[in-house]
């Protein structure tokens, strides 16, 4: 990268095949050598969580960050590895709070040839889109639209509304999305009863 040290480094995925105190000491040999400034986990389950930040502060290296996937469509970090995360004192940046794209206005009227769904080997796969999640996707618009957000606003709000979510990565392609995101920091609080209303779309069956 031709930079003599970086800001944070992160372990992307946990590994059962490796013990968790030689990935956690590699960490730790980083900051004790000055090629990073701080590190982090990504993905890691709140068990693995728990013994990664043991075992960083053992070593003199506290776990500053967890990034892990969390959007209204990817919810496995409730409550547990929130628990876990405000208990250890580690932040948290969600990746992906708009669903490789789902939660923007993109897929309310079909799959466009250039968008991750277009694409034969992207993340997102057309058959995600069902009936049922493209029906989501369109009520989660039109409560947006209520509150006079974009819809991907919208999802970035909701995914900040903890305490312990300190940022998100939004994965934006164009300078718009980022404007767009920024927006959120001047919006209205989501009510109690709006968060009601999402959660009712997010978990209904219809």
């Amino acid at each position: 990268m031709g930079l003599e040290y970086v800001d944070i480094f992160y372990s992307h995925r946990y590994d059962p095949n490796t013990p968790l105190e030689e990935t956690m000491g590699a960490l730790a040999h980083l900051v004790h050598s000055g090629k990073s400034l701080y590190v982090g986990i990504s993905s890691y389950g709140p068990v693995e969580t728990r013994e990664a930040a043991r075992l960083l502060k053992e070593m003199g290296t506290p776990c500053l960050i967890h990034q892990p996937k969390y959007s209204m469509f990817e919810r496995w970090i409730e409550p547990e590895l929130l628990e876990v995360l405000e208990e250890e004192g580690i932040g948290c940046i969600p990746f992906s709070p708009l669903a490789q794209g789902m939660l923007t206005n993109k897929y309310l009227n079909g799959i466009p040839a250039d968008s991750r769904a277009g694409k034969v080997h992207g993340f997102l796969q057309p058959d995600e889109l069902t009936g049922h999640r493209l029906n989501q996707i369109k009520q989660l618009n039109e409560l947006a639209g209520d509150r006079g957000q974009t819809l991907a606003r919208m999802a970035v709000q909701w995914v900040l509304r903890f305490n312990s979510v300190t940022s998100a990565l939004i994965g934006a392609s164009r300078t718009a999305h980022i404007d767009d995101a920024l927006a959120v920091m001047d919006s209205d609080p989501l009510t109690d009863g709006e968060l009601a209303h999402i959660e009712a779309i997010l978990t209904s069956r219809d």
